[in-house]
């Protein structure tokens, strides 16, 4: 999947109160990431804080046909959400930051899902169960996963990730302390992780650093 993302920086600044001389600053990032999502199946992640994260408000612009795959790391199934008559199945089934899907696109060409929100930012905690999960970075920000994305790899770790050309997945195994070749998923892709163990993948993360 290509991507192109624009992410704008708006800083709001709260005057301090008469009776201190403290100042409160915030900054929010908030912009679009396009994802191009190509015939056939693909996994895709929501790279961007939405006002509604669902995948009816996500994919609206998605064509009929398309279906939503969303996997259970407790079942080992998965839920299928299929696109008819302008409408999703199950529309307010969520797709957060952190969480991947796969997406089948029936048509015959490329089609262009335009995510818009806010970066996620400040200490970021994702869920990492024990075996398989599909799972996504929830900063969007394409690098290796184990340093600059921080994902807490250890010996016997794999990650997965689809090619849609082939219809294959290219696997990265971690062993001895290193990767036999270094994972740096895309903006806006989702991938398989699977853990010898259970653990919280944590980023602390701003868009000042």
């Amino acid at each position: 999947m290509r991507t192109k993302t624009l992410l704008l920086t708006a800083a709001v600044v709260a005057a301090g109160i008469a009776t201190s001389s403290a100042q409160v600053f915030s900054v929010n990032a908030v912009g679009y990431v396009n994802v191009s999502v190509p015939k056939g199946f693909s996994i895709i992640a929501n790279p961007l804080k939405a006002a509604t994260n669902t995948v009816g408000a996500l994919f609206a612009s998605a064509p009929d046909g398309t279906t939503v795959y969303k996997f259970n790391s407790t079942t080992g199934a998965y839920s299928v959400n299929g696109k008819d008559f302008g409408d999703f199945a199950n529309p307010g089934d969520s797709l957060n930051p952190g969480d991947g899907a796969f997406i089948n696109n029936p048509t015959a060409a490329a089609f262009t899902v335009t995510f818009v929100g806010e970066v996620s930012q400040g200490t970021l905690t994702n869920a990492l169960p024990k075996g398989f999960s599909l799972k996504a970075s929830i900063v969007p920000q394409s690098a290796q996963l184990d340093t600059v994305l921080s994902f807490p790899a250890v010996d016997g770790d794999t990650i997965y990730r689809f090619n849609n050309a082939t219809g294959k997945y290219t696997i990265h195994n971690f062993d001895f302390g290193a990767w036999d070749s270094p994972p740096s998923p895309a903006v806006g892709e989702g991938f398989f992780v699977k853990k010898v163990a259970a653990v919280n993948w944590v980023r602390t993360f701003s868009v000042n650093n």
